[in-house]
């Protein structure tokens, strides 16, 4: 068997560089990380509360509450008081969140295809199909 490298220590450097240049980008839309992923969230799939948003996220719900407060502020998402419940908080992307974040994921994605280019077609479409089906792995399955 040929010897390769951890998985970790392959893509760790491109993972690191793929989330630099997408730093750059959303500075550039003026949105943070922790903001396009919460406006990816509510863009990609209802979700209806602050909890079940952390919990989708994987953050914290009390994290996330500075987060929402400025896309609120933005007028990028709304929240509204839940009426079968007060305490919680009904979520909702606006039309101007759903911009800035299809605006933003245009631009990392251009850059992506920039990287992607260094690769055939064959080898690009078999990368891009190998990582979507290992990023649906389960956490708990990969960890053991």
């Amino acid at each position: 068997m040929t010897e390769r490298r951890d998985l970790a220590a392959m893509l760790q450097p491109l993972v690191k560089s793929l989330i630099a240049a997408e730093l750059r980008v959303l500075e550039e839309h003026g949105i943070s990380m922790w903001s396009y992923v919460v406006l990816s969230a509510l863009d990609d799939s209802p979700i209806r509360t602050q909890a079940a948003l952390a919990e989708a996220i994987g953050a914290d719900k009390t994290r996330i509450i500075s987060t929402l407060d400025r896309l609120q502020e933005a007028g990028l998402i709304s929240r509204q008081p839940d009426p079968e419940d007060r305490r919680a908080r009904l979520l909702a992307i606006t039309q101007d969140g759903r911009s800035a974040r299809r605006a933003a994921q245009a631009d990392i994605q251009a850059n992506e295809d920039r990287v992607l280019a260094a690769l055939s077609a064959a080898d690009r479409q078999a990368f891009l199909r190998a990582a979507q089906a290992l990023s649906a792995i389960p956490h708990e399955e990969i960890v053991g």
